[in-house]
Formats: C-alpha cells, sequence, structure tokens
C-alpha cells in the first residue's frame, strides 16, 4: 500500500509580526465601556479569535501542497495569538470579563463561533478572504483608537495595527505568486 505523509516540517515557524517593540501593556483607569470595545477585537465577528481559527483551519488545509505558505499562514495565526493575549491583558486592565462574549448596542451579546468564519476551498480564494479579514481590523482597531481616549490602549492598537499592515504585505506577496 502507498503511504500519504507530509512533507511540510514546521519546526522554528515565528510568530509573523514587525520586529519592534510593544508599549507597554497599561491602562489610565478602569473603564468598562473600553473593556467592551477591545472585547469585539478579541473574539467578535471581526477579531483575534476569528483571525486565529481562520489561519489555523487554512494552514490545514493548504499545507501539503503549498508548505511555504502554509508556514506564513501559521506564523500570521501565532502572531494574532499574541494579539489576543495582549487584547486580554488590556480588557481585564479595564475592568472588563476575559471570554468569549461580546456585549453590543442595545445590551445584545454576541458569542464567538465558527459562523464568524469564512473557509472558502481554493488557496487563492482563501488569501483574498484573509486579506480582506485584515483590512477590516485595521478598520476595526482605528474606530476603537477613535472613541477610546486613553492614551496607553491606544498606543498598544497601535502597534497591533502595524503587524495587521504586515500581514496585509505577506497576504498580497502570496496572492501575487500564485
Amino acid at each position: 500500500m502507498k503511504k500519504l505523509a507530509n512533507g511540510c516540517d514546521f519546526a522554528g515557524v515565528k510568530p509573523a509580526m514587525m520586529d519592534l517593540p510593544y508599549p507597554p501593556v497599561q491602562v489610565r483607569e478602569k473603564n468598562q465601556l473600553y473593556a467592551e470595545l477591545l472585547s469585539i477585537s478579541y473574539c467578535g465577528m471581526v477579531s483575534e479569535m476569528s483571525a486565529i481559527m481562520q489561519y489555523i483551519n487554512n494552514e490545514n488545509r493548504m499545507f501539503c501542497g503549498h508548505c511555504p505558505m502554509g508556514k506564513t499562514i501559521l506564523g500570521m495565526a501565532m502572531g494574532e495569538m499574541m494579539h489576543m493575549q495582549k487584547l486580554g491583558e488590556l480588557i481585564h486592565l479595564l475592568g472588563g470579563n476575559i471570554c468569549y462574549v461580546t456585549r453590543q448596542s442595545g445590551g445584545r451579546q454576541w458569542m464567538w463561533s465558527p459562523q464568524c468564519l469564512t473557509l472558502p476551498e481554493k488557496v487563492g480564494d482563501m488569501l483574498q478572504v484573509d486579506l480582506e479579514s485584515e483590512q477590516a481590523a485595521i478598520n476595526q482597531y482605528n474606530m476603537h483608537i477613535r472613541m477610546i481616549k486613553d492614551d496607553y490602549v491606544n498606543a498598544v492598537l497601535e502597534r497591533i495595527i502595524q503587524d495587521e499592515q504586515y500581514h496585509i504585505m505577506l497576504l498580497r506577496s502570496m496572492l501575487d505568486s500564485l
């Protein structure tokens, strides 16, 4: 019988992030509204949680035929994990609850689920959806920065945006290579 095996080695994959330091994770004071805003980027429809899960799914489906891309996608997922961790710290410091539920206008609650993901079959479509998701995340972070009047929080969000812009560059490069 013929054996099927994965020849793609993920040893040594590092988070895909800009080589820049992060500002200290601190806040001016507790603020539940700010915590709720950040929870949207933590685990909402457009969120670090969604990006991580979408990247892991895509990497799992492309690793055999597109090993270098799979490694890049895995590195991007690792970068998003770092962002989620920073957001979790900020939410906690702001007095919020770290969970997979966001509160939205009108008191509605949203719980993260795989329905947040878009999972096309073709690699080019995967990369295009990932690119659009990164741009949506940047737009959301910019909206949060306009609403949050805490320069410590905004400094962390601005640094996260730099990584998201780097991810867009990587995704465009992978799309161009197809």
